[in-house]
């Protein structure tokens, strides 16, 4: 889910612009046309440097940025923003597309960390040329202060849900940490160090690539080692928490710990780290674990506990908390270097290349790591878990950009295009339910008659039922949200 601004070439101010709003990759990072570095061609000086924005600037200008557009940045969010969609609503009917309850990956764990790789390929062709780095370091940090304010209002509590027309939050209890505070704050570091980091050598190969950007990969190393070693190494104590239900007193749970290293549901020192700074009581309510067999008869489907089930599994945990976020900057930075190498190598089988190898390479590692004991878990961020998503969005990126923009098969991805111009639009509307809550605050006498709630309603039969009726529901929210785009 990027969330740049158009960053002006060395004839202009150097910073973004504020008038552009979040989340799509514009500019000279087009398609393949005579005379633009970015489409596979020698770029002429003139040209405009990449704009990220979410919608266009206005009709005289969409068709000279669409010409300038590199589709396959489009195309792979509007996969991830499809794919999320997919596994929010059909998650709870095919557990294995759901998120992994804890080690192990599924379809549905791939989607954070696709959004932020493709957030560092955009943000590599968005700060091509900077002219005024003070300027463009503020600008970032503007942008990532409204996105997590953003996130802070769609995820920490401010909404009740879909069956509920109130809203507000007891900032006591609110959740600081989600998805798009996590995107800020990748994005955030990931500009800095594009803005800062990086030297003027020559690039004509993979190693002088390396040499260029070594100040940058020294920093993913560094957030590599750090997050290694807090992970291992920190001491996790026994702890306790609070829950309570409804018309019940609090009840309290104790869970033994007293370990090192342990990267299991209920001593690992991701949770430590949050419940310590955080506060558990603004962590997630619904931790993934409690769809594991220790914690759910239906495993790996939620159920009800089973009569032997240990003391954390109702404990709040937050998949994306302060320790795990380090790894995902780093996917951040991955990406980076995936947007590098569309800068600076010209010829299209130069670039595949250097896509292909850093990604079998990842894979590789992810396994291997898996194979020795470092589980793939989400819900950690795992060092594994990095290398296999990002390996990944390495090989689908490649061959969306070969199908896209090489070979010209654009009409069967105008959807997956028009979804992904479009992210955090369709992010807020529809996965966090904004359409839905607006839809339903229309009813007829009483609040429970309106649209949705009779689509649930009817949904209630069949798990296919409920399937077919809540793709329904995303399919009118889709139709709709061009009306709000227009808006």
């Amino acid at each position: 889910m990027g969330m740049y601004e158009l960053i002006k070439g060395d004839d202009n101010s150097g910073i973004a612009d504020p008038n552009k709003n979040l989340l799509v990759v514009d500019g000279d990072d087009g398609i393949p046309h005579k005379g633009d570095i970015e489409s596979g061609k020698k770029a002429s000086r003139s040209s405009t440097v990449a704009a990220v924005a979410v919608l266009p600037a206005s009709a005289s200008s969409s068709s000279a940025r669409k010409r300038q557009r590199l589709v396959s940045l489009d195309v792979f969010r509007g996969i991830a923003v499809a794919l999320m969609i997919l596994v929010d609503d059909a998650g709870a009917f095919v557990p294995e597309i759901n998120h992994s309850p804890w080690d192990g990956v599924t379809l549905g764990d791939f989607v954070m960390p696709f959004f932020l790789f493709i957030v560092g390929v955009a943000l590599g062709l968005a700060y091509k040329r900077v002219s005024d780095r003070v300027s463009a370091t503020k600008m970032a940090v503007l942008r990532a202060l409204k996105l997590f304010i953003l996130g802070l209002v769609l995820q920490g509590g401010y909404f009740h849900g879909v069956h509920s027309l109130t809203f507000g939050v007891d900032i006591i209890s609110i959740r600081w940490m989600g998805v798009l505070q996590r995107i800020a704050i990748a994005y955030l570091l990931a500009s800095i160090c594009e803005i800062w980091l990086r030297s003027d050598d020559d690039v004509d190969s993979g190693c002088t690539l390396l040499r260029r950007y070594r100040f940058q990969l020294s920093v993913g190393l560094i957030l590599t080692t750090i997050y290694m070693a807090i992970l291992y190494g920190l001491y996790v104590p026994d702890w306790e928490y609070e829950i309570s239900g409804a018309g019940s007193s609090p009840k309290t749970f104790s869970v033994k710990c007293g370990v090192r290293g342990d990267t299991g549901p209920a001593c690992n020192v991701v949770g430590m780290i949050d419940r310590k700074i955080l506060g558990i009581q603004h962590l997630y309510k619904r931790p993934v674990y409690e769809r594991t067999k220790q914690c759910s008869i239906n495993s790996p489907d939620n159920g009800p506990l089973p009569p032997d089930a240990p003391s954390w599994c109702q404990a709040p945990f937050d998949p994306e908390g302060l320790l795990s976020s380090v790894m995902a900057i780093v996917t951040c930075f991955i990406g980076l270097q995936f947007g590098h190498v569309i800068v600076h190598f010209e010829d299209h089988k130069d670039r595949i290349f250097q896509w292909m190898i850093p990604s079998f390479i990842l894979l590789a590692l992810a396994f291997s790591l898996d194979f020795f004991g470092l589980h793939m878990n989400k819900a950690l961020y795992s060092l594994s878990y990095t290398c296999v998503t990002a390996g990944a969005a390495g090989i689908l990126f490649s061959g969306i950009y070969v199908l896209v923009d090489v070979y010209g098969f654009r009409r069967p991805t105008y959807a997956m295009e028009w979804m992904g111009m479009h992210a955090l639009m369709i992010y807020i509307l529809i996965a966090c339910n904004i359409l839905p809550v607006l839809i339903q605050g229309f009813y007829w006498r009483e609040p429970q008659n309106n649209i949705v709630s009779y689509l649930y309603l009817c949904g209630n039969g069949t798990l296919l039922l409920q399937l077919l009726i809540t793709t329904i529901r995303n399919f009118i929210s889709l139709v709709l949200s061009p009306l709000f785009l227009w808006l």
